[in-house]
């Protein structure tokens, strides 16, 4: 048998990506209707409502919904690149092709010598089991900007800043993608993109970051952690509602802002423990910079007042790069993610309505995934620390210098 051949030619691989990726456009398209609300509604309506205010050249300054940083614009109008389609059929194509670059980034990791294939598996079974939702938003174009980020990060740190400056500009969530960067050119490229690339768009365009204040009076979101709390109280005489508010459903009513409160405690507590953790790391290898970044946006997930189905296109993408590396120690935290992700397909958009009713079966879901959640970022938590803080160098003599004079030197 020819291991090396079918090596270089990961058919199941391929097939399964093609299968899987032909079913999520025949949902989106609605050849087949997929269970529970429909999830499309964002693009043909929202997106393509923002689309036609940014053609005249600003912000969609009057709609409390649009809460992204100004690069986000970009994803919004990328459906013009293809005139032929209308709009939402466009976008969803866009959407299938950044599914496809993250697949052949890490394809083409994965069959590098000390490199698995694993990573493109994560990422194959991760975007298949969330469904549809992936290509009706366009978090999987952030993502794929962010895996293109960290596969970069040890041939070429100046593109891995860049491409981590853009991709905070186009949702934020990637700035924590330097959380374990030790070069320093990383730490300037991505700051002399967004500043480069923020003040354009501060010239070009009114109200770039007017989404500033519309994520600030958000509450809590029905799928979050903290949502739990309401879930319950409303079986114990809790008055407050469930309404659509800044873009979510939330609840709204007494105690929402002391959970929202707590939220942005534990974000705190999260960002605590990763500025000690960046204090206290001694080792830093080839996935360290994955590993570092999984784990951040993982404890920023799971603590935030937002948890909406889209943001698992996030981690999955950050799990497989993790486990592109052989020396990865985030096996069992992506698989965790992967569950996590069978569960959220099931509370949105398949039972969403016994979420928003908030039964039993709703609360169910919603406690398996979010804790689910929390486990991933506490096992991660533990393997990085214990990957970088608490094991040892190697006892080769002169090795851990040349490890740490090697990234000084950079």
């Amino acid at each position: 048998m020819d291991i090396a051949g079918a090596r270089r030619f990961p058919v199941w691989l391929l097939a399964s990506w093609g299968l899987t990726r032909l079913a999520l456009l025949l949902f989106v398209f609605k050849v087949f209707v997929f269970p529970g609300p429909d999830v499309t509604g964002d693009v043909s309506v929202i997106y393509q409502g923002w689309y036609e205010t940014l053609r005249t050249g600003t912000f969609p300054l009057d709609d409390v919904t649009w809460q992204y940083p100004p690069a986000a614009a970009l994803a919004v109008l990328s459906p013009a690149l293809l005139p032929f389609l209308d709009y939402a059929s466009a976008f969803f194509v866009l959407a299938f092709l950044a599914d496809l670059a993250v697949l052949c980034l890490l394809q083409y990791t994965g069959l590098r010598p000390g490199r698995t294939l694993r990573g493109a598996w994560v990422w194959v079974v991760g975007v298949a089991l969330l469904g549809p939702t992936v290509y009706a938003r366009y978090d999987v174009m952030v993502t794929a900007v962010a895996v293109a980020a960290l596969l970069a990060g040890a041939r070429h740190p100046r593109v891995t800043g860049a491409l981590i400056g853009f991709g905070a500009l186009l949702k934020v969530w990637p700035v924590l993608l330097l959380v374990g960067a030790a070069k320093r050119r990383i730490w300037a490229s991505a700051t002399v993109t967004v500043v480069a690339v923020a003040s354009l768009f501060a010239l070009a365009m009114p109200g770039a970051f007017a989404f500033l204040t519309f994520q600030r009076e958000r509450g809590t979101e029905v799928e979050s952690l903290g949502s739990l709390v309401f879930h319950v109280a409303r079986h114990f005489g809790w008055n407050g509602q469930v309404l659509l508010n800044y873009g979510s459903v939330e609840f709204l009513g007494p105690y929402v802002g002391a959970v929202s409160t707590a939220a942005l405690f534990l974000t705190s507590v999260a960002f605590g423990w990763l500025l000690l953790w960046r204090l206290r790391a001694k080792r830093f290898l080839a996935h360290t910079l994955a590993d570092a970044a999984f784990v951040a946006v993982l404890m920023f997930t799971a603590t935030s007042r937002v948890i909406s189905p889209q943001y698992m296109v996030w981690l999955v993408g950050l799990a497989a790069v993790c486990l592109c590396f052989r020396g990865s120690r985030m096996t069992v935290p992506g698989g965790l993610v992967l569950a996590a992700c069978f569960v959220t397909v099931l509370e949105f958009p398949v039972w969403f309505s016994h979420v928003v009713g908030s039964d039993w079966m709703g609360i169910t879901l919603l406690f398996v995934r979010n804790g689910l959640l929390v486990a991933a970022a506490l096992t991660g938590a533990l393997e990085l620390w214990r990957g970088t803080v608490s094991r040892p160098f190697p006892t080769v003599p002169g090795q851990a210098t040349r490890t740490r004079e090697s990234l000084a030197s950079s």
